[in-house]
Parts: C-alpha cells; sequence; structure tokens
C-alpha cells in the first residue's frame, strides 16, 4: 500500500495527496507534516518498512470538504486518491486512483464556496510577436484571458494588449486561479504584486499546455465543433490558447468529462463600460474599501434577489454596465413594466423564493456529485417553472416576453424526479432508502422482502403445519444452512415427498423445500441487493438529468435575469428611483440625485439630494470647492453611481435623471501608501492621474478629488492646474469632469478657460462654528473652514487658538493673488500675443517659448545655469525676474 502511495505521489508532486483508508483520508511524510501544522490535527506515525515510523495524519472521510476547503484556502492544491473498488470484493490491495485535483479555482463543494458570487478560474496566456486581435489592429505583445466558472459551467474568452487592460479584467472576474505560460511570468508584470493585491493563486504551467494545434483540438471535441469560427473564435488567436489551456488543465484536475460546459463566450472589452481597479475600489460596487465587505456597496443596496444564480448575475450587471443605448433601454423597459404591474411582480418574487441554484445543481450532476437531496431541491425548483413562465407571458416587452420564451418549465424532468426519489431521502447515496415504491418492479419486491420477510415465513410455517399435520415443524435458521424446517423424530414419518433433507440430528430432522428456497433467496440479501439497486436507478436518474444540461442551463440564465429584474424593479419602488432617460449627445442632467448607499445608510437624518449638469460644451468641467466634510466626496461618487446604475439598466435616486452614455468612468478619490510596490501616497496619485489621462476620452466621466495635495502646496496646485487645463481642452480630452479641490485659487480659471464652471458647498456660519448644508451651488468657496472642521473632529481649544493665530500671519502670504496673477498673465499673453487659449490649440506642440522667443525675460530665463546657482539665488532672481514682468504690464495698461 506504501509502495503504491508513493508511486501516486510522484505523479502530483505539487499536490497534497487525500489517500483513501477505510474511512479515513491519510496524509503521509512531508503531506502529514503540513496538513497537521496548517489544519492543527494530530500527527502520528505508521509503520512502513522503513527505518522510522512515517509521519501520518487523517481526516474522516465524511468531513473531507470541510478540510478541503481550509486548505485550498491557504494556496494548497489536493489530490484525493478514492478505492475505485468495493473492498469486499477486491483481491488484495484495494484499487485506488485520484479521481480529481482540487485547486483555488476548481473547488466545487458547496460549504467551500458563496453562493452570490461565481468562483473563476482564469487562464492568462502573453503573445510576443505580430499577430493581429479582434480589433483587426496588429500589435507587439497581447495577453489572451479565459475565464471559467466550474460550478456554473460560464466560459469566456477575450484579449488585450496592455497591462492596465489585463488588471481590469482580473479585478473585474476576481478569479480564485490564474493559470499561465511562462511567457506571462518573464513579461514584466509584477506577479508577486498581482497575488497580493487580488488574494489570487499564480501557477505557471508546462508549455505542452500552450501548444497551439492541442489547444484548438481540445475546444473542437469538447463543443464537437469542426471548425472554431462556428464558436466565434476566429479572430482571438491568443485567446483560443488560453481558452484550451484552460480547458486542459480542468480536465486534467476533475478527471471528467465536463459536459455541463456547453458554450464559450467570447467578447470585447469595447462592449461594456471600462471601471478600472481604482474606480471600483473608490465607488465600491461590491465591497467596501476598509471591510471588504458587502454591506455599504451598491451591490447591498440593488440586491434584492431570491435565488443564487440572480445575485450573482446581479454582481455581473455591476461589474460590466452596458455602453449600447438599445440594450440599456430594453432593461430599463422591464424594470418599468415590473413597477407598473406590482402584483405579478411580488407573485413571481414569491415562486422565486424557493428555487434552489440550478446552474451549480447541474453543474453537481453533471459531476456525478448530486445525491439525493440536490434531487429533491432540484424538483421543488423544477415546480415553480410553469408558474413563472406564464406570468411573464402575460408582459409585452421584449426582454420579458425573451425570458419567458427561454424558460423551459422542464415538467418531464420534474415528473422523472418525483416518480423515483422520496420526498426525504438521506443524504448519502450507499444507505437506499431513496427510491419510492412503484417505481421499479425489483425495488419493489426487495423492500417488500426486506420488510415483510417475517411474516411471509411465519405464514409458510402455518400453511405447512396444517398441510403436513405436524404440530412441531418450525421454521429456523443458521449462517451455515440458511432456512429450513425442523422436525422432531417423533414426527419424522409424517414428512412429505416434497421436502428435501439437509440434515440429520439426534433429536430432529432438518428439510427444505422449493417455496422456502425461493423466500430464503429473497429474503436473505434482500437489503443488501436493495441497496445496490437503488444506487444503481439513483444513477440512471442522475444520468437522465444530466444528458438535458443545455436546456437546464438556458433556463437557469432565465430565471437568473427575471430575478435581477424583480430585484431592480422593488428597490425602485421602496426608493422611489425614477427611469432615468438616455443619450448619445454627451448629456448628464441630474434634478435632486441622491448619494444610493450614503442615502440608505442614513438612519436619523434626511439626506440632501443635489443637482448636476455636465456636457461636451460649456458645462463640460466642474470645479467644486468647499470645506472637507461637507459633502464633496459623496456629491461625486452619487454623480458616478447614478451614471453607472443608468447605464447597467436599473432606475435611479433622483427626481428626474437624463444620462448620456459613458464609454469609461474614472475616478481619483483619497490615496494611500503602497507599501508593497514601494509607492508614496503622492506617486500612487499620480500613477492614477497619469491613468486617467491617457486613457480618458471625450466620452467619459472623470471624478477628481484632492489632485495634487500629496506634495507642497505650489507643486500640487501647478498640477491640478495643468490637468484641469489638459481635461479640458477639446483637442487634447474635453471629458465630462467633476474636479474637488481645495486650492480656491482654481477658482480663477472659470471664464478663462473654456468649459469650467464654480461649484462650491453651501456652508453656513454661526460665529466660530460652521453648519454644513451639503447643498451644491454656482460659485467658488473662499474659505475652507480647516480650522472650524478641527474644531469639530475635537482638537484641543489650545491647539485651534493658536492655528488661528498662525492663519492670520501666513494670509499676507496667501498665493490666491499670485493665481490671479498667473491668470491675468494668461489672458493678457491671449489678447497682445494672440496666443490660442488652451482648449483651441494642441497643447503638447505648444510652449511658452514659442510664443515669446523675442522677449529679454524669456532670453535670460533661457540662459540660466540652473545646476550651478544656490537656492538663495534662484528665489532672488526669480523675484527680480517677476517684478520685472509686473512693471511691463503695468506700463502696458
Amino acid at each position: 500500500m506504501m509502495q503504491h502511495y508513493m508511486e501516486t505521489k510522484k505523479e502530483y508532486p505539487d499536490c497534497i495527496l487525500f489517500y483513501r483508508l477505510g474511512d479515513f483520508y491519510e496524509m503521509f511524510f512531508d503531506d502529514a507534516l503540513t496538513v497537521s501544522k496548517e489544519l492543527e490535527i494530530t500527527l502520528t506515525g505508521k509503520d512502513c518498512g522503513l527505518a522510522e515510523r512515517a509521519p501520518m495524519c487523517g481526516v474522516p472521510y465524511h468531513a473531507l470538504d470541510a478540510y478541503l476547503y481550509r486548505l485550498v484556502q491557504k494556496g494548497y492544491k489536493v489530490a484525493i486518491a478514492e478505492q475505485v473498488e468495493d473492498p469486499k470484493l477486491a483481491k488484495g490491495l484495494v484499487k485506488r486512483e485520484v479521481i480529481r485535483v482540487v485547486t483555488p479555482g476548481t473547488i466545487t463543494s458547496v460549504q467551500a464556496l458563496d453562493e452570490t458570487k461565481n468562483n473563476y478560474l482564469m487562464g492568462i496566456v502573453y503573445e510576443v510577436g505580430q499577430r493581429t486581435n479582434q480589433t483587426g489592429k496588429g500589435r507587439d505583445g497581447i495577453y489572451g484571458i479565459a475565464t471559467a466558472d466550474i460550478t456554473t459551467g460560464d466560459f469566456m474568452v477575450t484579449e488585450v494588449d496592455s497591462d492596465r487592460e489585463l488588471f481590469d479584467e482580473i479585478n473585474k472576474f476576481s478569479p480564485s486561479e490564474i493559470i499561465c505560460n511562462n511567457a506571462f511570468y518573464m513579461s514584466g508584470v509584477d506577479i508577486d504584486g498581482l497575488k497580493n493585491r487580488y488574494n489570487v493563486i499564480i501557477s505557471a504551467l508546462d508549455s505542452h499546455f500552450f501548444g497551439e494545434e492541442s489547444c484548438r483540438k481540445v475546444l473542437r471535441e469538447h463543443f464537437r465543433v469542426g471548425s472554431l469560427s462556428g464558436l466565434g473564435l476566429t479572430d482571438y488567436g491568443t485567446g483560443i490558447i488560453s481558452a484550451g489551456a484552460v480547458m486542459q488543465y480542468m480536465y486534467e484536475t476533475q478527471k471528467s468529462t465536463l459536459e455541463h460546459i456547453t458554450t464559450i463566450t467570447p467578447y470585447s472589452t469595447g462592449q461594456f463600460m471600462v471601471i478600472d481597479t481604482s474606480t471600483r475600489r473608490n465607488l465600491e460596487l461590491v465591497e467596501t474599501m476598509r471591510e471588504k465587505q458587502k454591506r455599504g456597496t451598491l451591490l447591498w443596496v440593488l440586491d434584492k434577489t431570491k435565488t443564487a444564480m440572480g445575485a450573482r448575475l446581479l454582481r455581473t450587471y455591476i461589474e460590466q454596465p452596458l455602453i449600447h443605448k438599445e440594450e440599456i433601454v430594453k432593461r430599463q423597459t422591464a424594470v418599468e413594466e415590473l413597477n407598473m404591474n406590482y402584483i405579478s411582480r411580488e407573485e413571481i418574487c414569491e415562486y422565486l423564493n424557493p428555487i434552489y441554484d440550478l446552474e451549480r445543481l447541474i453543474g453537481r450532476i453533471s459531476y456525478k456529485t448530486a445525491n439525493p437531496r440536490d434531487l429533491i431541491a432540484f424538483k421543488n425548483s423544477l415546480e415553480m417553472l410553469p408558474h413563472i413562465k406564464q406570468i411573464l407571458g402575460e408582459f409585452s416587452g421584449e426582454l420579458l416576453r425573451g425570458l419567458a420564451q427561454e424558460m423551459d418549465p422542464l415538467q418531464d424532468i420534474y415528473g422523472l424526479i418525483d416518480q423515483a426519489i422520496l420526498e426525504d431521502p438521506p443524504v448519502t447515496v450507499r444507505e437506499g432508502g431513496i427510491i419510492k415504491d412503484g417505481y421499479h418492479e425489483e425495488a419493489d419486491r426487495l423492500r417488500q422482502a426486506k420488510t415483510e420477510g417475517k411474516d411471509w415465513l411465519a405464514e409458510l410455517e402455518a400453511r405447512e403445519k396444517e398441510k403436513t399435520g405436524i404440530k412441531t415443524l418450525k421454521i429456523k435458521f443458521n449462517k451455515v444452512f440458511g432456512y429450513y424446517f425442523e422436525v422432531t423424530n417423533s414426527f419424522k414419518d409424517q414428512v412429505p415427498d416434497y421436502f428435501v433433507r439437509k440434515q440429520t440430528l439426534t433429536n430432529a430432522e432438518r428439510f427444505t423445500t422449493d417455496e422456502l428456497k425461493h423466500l430464503e433467496d429473497i429474503i436473505m440479501g434482500a437489503e443488501e441487493k436493495l441497496v445496490s439497486l437503488e444506487y444503481d436507478l439513483f444513477c440512471q436518474v442522475r444520468d437522465s438529468i444530466a444528458a438535458q444540461v443545455v436546456r437546464i442551463q438556458k433556463t437557469a440564465k432565465a430565471i437568473a435575469g427575471v430575478d435581477v429584474f424583480c430585484s431592480l424593479s422593488v428597490v425602485a419602488t421602496r426608493r422611489n428611483y425614477v427611469k432615468p432617460m438616455m443619450n448619445e449627445k454627451g448629456v448628464i442632467q441630474i434634478k435632486n440625485g441622491r448619494h444610493p448607499v450614503v442615502e440608505q445608510m442614513m438612519r436619523d437624518d434626511l439626506f440632501v439630494a443635489n443637482d448636476t449638469f455636465l456636457d461636451n460644451g460649456k458645462n463640460r468641467l466642474s470645479v467644486i470647492t468647499g470645506p472637507n466634510m461637507a459633502g464633496k466626496s459623496t456629491y461625486m461618487r452619487q454623480v458616478a453611481l447614478i451614471v453607472l446604475m443608468a447605464q447597467l439598466g436599473s432606475f435611479v435616486p433622483a427626481q428626474e435623471a437624463d444620462i448620456g452614455i459613458c464609454d469609461r468612468i474614472f475616478t481619483r478619490v483619497g490615496a494611500s501608501d503602497d507599501l508593497a510596490s514601494g509607492q508614496s501616497t503622492f506617486m500612487v496619485e499620480m500613477t492614477e492621474v497619469a491613468n486617467i489621462l491617457r486613457n480618458a476620452t471625450r466620452n467619459s466621466l472623470l471624478v477628481l478629488d484632492e489632485i495634487g495635495r500629496g506634495t507642497s502646496t505650489f507643486d500640487g496646485l501647478s498640477i491640478a492646474w495643468a490637468v484641469i487645463e489638459h481635461i479640458s481642452s477639446t483637442k487634447l480630452l474635453g471629458a465630462k469632469t467633476l474636479f474637488a479641490t481645495h486650492y480656491h485659487e482654481l477658482t480663477e480659471l472659470e471664464g478663462t478657460i473654456a468649459g469650467v464652471k464654480n461649484y462650491c458647498i453651501a456652508v453656513k456660519e454661526q460665529g466660530d462654528d460652521i453648519v454644513f448644508l451639503r447643498k451644491i451651488v454656482r460659485g467658488g468657496a473662499d474659505k475652507s473652514y480647516g480650522i472650524q472642521v478641527a474644531k469639530l473632529a475635537g482638537v484641543p481649544d489650545s491647539v485651534i487658538a493658536r492655528a488661528k493665530e498662525i492663519a492670520e500671519e501666513l494670509s499676507d502670504a496667501d498665493i490666491t493673488a499670485r493665481a490671479k496673477e498667473i491668470a491675468e498673465i494668461s489672458s493678457n499673453i491671449t489678447q497682445h500675443k494672440a496666443v490660442p487659449k488652451p482648449d483651441e490649440v494642441d497643447m503638447q506642440q505648444l510652449t511658452f517659448f514659442d510664443t515669446v522667443k523675442d522677449d529679454d525675460i524669456v532670453r535670460e530665463l533661457d540662459g540660466l545655469e540652473l545646476s550651478t546657482m544656490t537656492p538663495i539665488d534662484a528665489l532672488n532672481t526669480l523675484y527680480r525676474l517677476q517684478t520685472k514682468l509686473k512693471n511691463r504690464w503695468k506700463e502696458t495698461q
């Protein structure tokens, strides 16, 4: 046995081997040391012919899932070596084989998985060299990304050509395991950073997984197609390799045919709104930033789903908002119809409530791991389908009627389970008590033999006594002879001819008859035979259901869709949301908008609603000023969330809303050190700003909070100013932007830079105290109220008093006046030198020296040797040149 263990372990060197011995799974040697430490179970030993006892530990077979989950959570792979023959029938060593390998991305245990989240396995293939992608363009390096949920059968594939897009896809799906080729490890991507940031296991597989021809072959064979063009994969060359590798990896770990993976869905990242990693985090779409919890997220607000399938689909909708108006309007119409048919919606919700997770149930059925209670849950779920389908048929909207047509009532499967399986069967399949009376004749006979055997024997004994007249005749049993008639010697002359002698004793003789033999055959082993037959019948029923996997998955998707729209409808009516109009003109107009999460979290106060107007013209960039805690960040996030909600098809928290479809939402809200990669707060901030400026388009929505605050005041103001100029320029970007800042100097840009408008948070002063009115109004704030906010936060009075003194001393050095001068200079240069405004020229081609080459100040600046100047010389020179410039402008007035 130990030799076989060692041979099996050699085949799975990167796995912990769970080796089945009777009622336990045992581990030996290094595996035992690891598992005993990680699971805190007793370490013992076993004699196995070596000089020292082999370290050993074990877990009960019935508790396997719990231990598996804990090990997989810690990043281990586990190979399950099971007994594959009946020990009673085995000759010599019981045959054992590895029946599956469990990894973070392939675990199927119900107890281990969150039913409201998909558990994704992602394959990433990096290819260097020219290859044409799905957009028809050639690229030097391509990432093929295949993502599969082995429990539901979902399988998707795409390609991207940048690290940023790759990270966005990883963040979108949050896989629990990533497999990749060696080229990905050597592509320059920070693998350790990925592991830490996304808490994901990443492993490079052998090169044979990534052979192009083998990948194409495995996909063709699995999906039973002659050409991959039939799957829509023609333009996904690298994606095909990643999908093929994932398919082979799933085959290798699951040791099954994976019949429930029936489709593969190619997609382009351009089909959905782009939401990058930091935006997902900042907007807290599916988990909060700090606690990583669902409560306090947009998903928490919108999720009133009744089924696990619906919960997973809603999460997908939130993470992948649409960008095509027609599809958005279809979803909105479905929600609106449900709102208008309140009673029908509530009926549907009642019927949805008892439905179990059909997607994962059919997965377990296909895997042959479903137990009798799973089938009863499946049957009870199917009982609801005809009612839901009938109600949906009453709706006229395209989407709801389409879902009704997609929904198969599956009454044949319901009938099969109803006829075959008892209502309250055991959990295990080897105990019997599974099959109903009347389903199978032989099972009925065996069941009858098991329960009525004693009565049959008593009846036979009574009949034979009467027939023969032998008063002492008795039916007895022993292990050697089985059942027999015993007749005392005083009556042996009355024994009839059809009695066959089996044994002679001193005082009696033992006989049998054909009828007794027949009863013996039925009764002897009836229970064992019944258990075995019921298992076979159960497997037949399970296999019959598995053969209908396509129908079932199609229906499960339809149920999930209905559940999502009912959930969105329930939230809309309870929270007084409105249907937003959708436009493609770039206008975002919101009247009395509210933050969906903050509004719901507030218990003792009313949420102050605010208006928003952004477009691609005169109102494309709003500079928002006001003190901390006044509500700037909440306001900006609420605008982004309302846009996102509108594009996922939901109603929105507002009195009215007209939403211009955005291709991307970018946010830069808050910052923290990224110690793992050695980046400071300011470096993180600038990295995110760089990503936004490089990847945003004029159809994007930008939410920028406190740009430049991580460095000195002058540098920060300069950066913030330059960012506004860049964003507002229609030649460079021209995106709709909400820009919150404490640099009141930036309010000078309204009227100087086209498209910039000032807004502030209204504040009411009461002596030294302030009251936040949380209302956005036109105009710029002239104070930060920082000292008042510090007082509200409980900073000691002595510190507050000293801060006021210092503020008064520094007020003369306020850079607001200088900012006005910069704005005036820019304006005068424009007037006197006829220099175009920043939004009228490509700023990347324009420099200050190009416009004033003949100016003596410019020539002097150009000739300075900064590397040889002391700091004091530099300041003196700058002061002298600034004075000279001021005097010149005074002379020109």
